[in-house]
């Protein structure tokens, strides 16, 4: 005769208690669990915990209950204001538990009793690492629900981090069910929601790695970068730069069969990452720039490890190469060099203030979103008319405003510009950029006039320029072109194993063109080193 589903049910009920019996015995610790609950208030949660409580001492004499009222001097003690509230091991810890362990909870509420029973938790050494960076308080608010299969791994998280620093991080687990005053409160509707210090850092589940640094960080993060305590690193290829360029070239340098490293001193994705909107991307109809850079980097970090935070101090010429940063020594057979470039600004009021939302220095990107609109060109060299241009060919109406009486841009685009009925205002400066929560006027001054005068537009393309990042290449004694950009031939630079791609060599500076150059110049590096191998 088969058995029944009641009869398999009990014996995976029976399994499990005699699997939790075995880890119990071996607690060395007491685990003080004090219930704190007020007579008709919560009764039906209160019930519940406290059937819980008591079904867990039938599998450990550890556990040591008592159970108060929310009148005792207990509960003045501790704080303690709703009914239920579970504390664990107090004199310890700081944990709380806001309604009943059951459902899904329970499973919180198990690994709950092992954390404090053993006083350890298994933490992963790279979560600890970022734990150990946390030097203030941190108060968790762990919003979950009895139906929630997401919430155990949340909770987890949390109670590793509250075991881990008793002495900084304090847990109150709320169940949403038995306080949906306290949910609405926080608007927790949806579960897990984490908080600390009351601010918002993580909604859904995270992997343990992403909850601790949202904690330090106090935001929710999405991507972890392993951090690695060598002090010397062997590799085929070092990348500095994790921009487009550089986070392609390790994709691909990956890919080839290269063991390949991205350096990165500041933040990763360059430009990309303070872009509000991409609109031009290729299969990315409209992105963020920082979800772009979460993506590009995500995808990156599964072939190549990534050092953020490091800039290079060195570079030896003999081969193979030793790059000394910050924080350690790289041995390797190539480097590319994909330190970018930046746009120059005017360094005008406003102009920072009011970035991405109606100053642009990218008439590619932003372009057709100023379609029917006036804006005004700021520059007038090649970049400044060609965009003007550009501007003009999508129906934007547009202004060039250039500080000299005469375009500095070859005479063949200057003509164009001329034919095109492209409005020129000569010897005109930007003084101020105007405007509440997107540009509105501009104020310019007349340099031969001084007369000074408001535009209104709507938005204000600057193209006076890029400065390229080339003070590495300038230590290494690497050639630069005449407009100061990394001078290579095929991504090769006048330096034996030294390489140069994206926006620091010049070019069209747009993230798909970047991430191309990257990936075509970590496939030259692929064939320089295989045929320098074979020699």
């Amino acid at each position: 005769m088969e058995p029944t589903h009641e009869h398999q049910e009990q014996a995976s009920q029976q399994q499990m208690e005699k699997e939790l019996k075995q880890v119990f015995e071996k607690i060395p610790e007491e685990i003080p669990i004090y219930l704190f609950a007020q007579p008709g208030k919560n009764d039906v949660f209160t019930d519940a915990a406290r059937q819980a409580i008591r079904y867990f001492r039938e599998l450990t004499h550890k556990i040591v209950f008592r159970e108060y009222n929310l009148s005792h001097d207990q509960a003045k003690k501790w704080n303690i204001e709703n009914s239920p509230t579970i504390l664990l091991d107090p004199e310890h810890y700081n944990i709380r538990w806001l309604g009943a362990p059951i459902g899904e909870e329970g499973r919180i509420f198990i690994e709950t009793l092992i954390f404090v029973g053993f006083k350890k938790t298994g933490i992963g050494q790279q979560s600890l690492n970022v734990l150990n960076q946390i030097n203030d308080k941190r108060a968790i608010k762990l919003f979950v629900s009895p139906s929630c299969p997401y919430c155990p791994q949340q909770a987890v998280h949390a109670l590793k981090a509250a075991v881990e620093k008793p002495d900084l991080v304090s847990l109150e687990i709320i169940d949403i069910q038995a306080n949906p005053d306290i949910a609405r409160e926080y608007d927790a509707q949806s579960v897990p929601q984490t908080f600390a210090n009351e601010m918002l850092i993580a909604l859904g589940a995270q992997a343990e790695e992403l909850f601790m640094l949202s904690l330090q960080k106090m935001e929710q993060q999405t991507m972890f970068i392993p951090d690695n305590d060598a002090e010397e690193i062997e590799t085929d290829l070092v990348i500095v730069g994790g921009g487009p360029a550089g986070l392609s070239a390790g994709i691909y340098a990956a890919r080839s069969g290269l063991k390949s490293v991205v350096l990165e001193r500041d933040i990763l994705g360059g430009q990309v990452a303070t872009t509000p909107i991409v609109e031009n991307y290729p299969g990315l109809t409209q992105i963020g720039g920082t979800k772009l850079v979460e993506i590009l980097v995500s995808h990156a970090l599964q072939y190549v490890q990534i050092f953020q935070g490091e800039e290079v101090m060195a570079v030896s010429k003999d081969h193979p190469l030793t790059v000394t940063t910050n924080k350690r020594r790289f041995i390797t057979r190539a480097m590319l060099l994909a330190t970018g470039a930046t746009h120059k600004h005017l360094g005008v009021p406003g102009e920072s203030r009011l970035s991405g939302r109606g100053v642009s220095y990218c008439s590619t990107c932003d372009g057709p979103l100023f379609s029917g609109q006036k804006v005004l060109m700021i520059g007038g060299g090649d970049s400044a008319v060609t965009e003007s241009l550009h501007l003009k060919n999508i129906g934007v109406e547009v202004t060039l405003v250039h500080w000299t009486d005469k375009l500095e841009a070859q005479e063949v685009l200057a003509k164009q510009l001329t034919n095109s009925g492209i409005p020129i205002l000569y010897n005109t400066t930007v003084k101020e950029i105007l405007g509440e929560k997107s540009v509105e006027a501009v104020t310019v001054v007349n340099s031969q006039t001084n007369e000074t005068k408001q535009i209104e537009t709507a938005g204000v393309f600057i193209a006076i320029g890029y400065l390229p990042s080339v003070d590495l290449a300038e230590k290494i004694g690497v050639e630069k072109t005449l407009e100061g950009f990394i001078k290579q031939d095929s991504y090769r630079t006048n330096v034996p194993g030294i390489y140069a791609a994206g926006d620091v060599v010049g070019g069209f500076n747009q993230i798909v063109t970047a991430s191309g150059h990257g990936a075509e110049a970590a496939l030259t590096i692929f064939r320089d080193l295989l045929n320098y191998k074979s020699e």
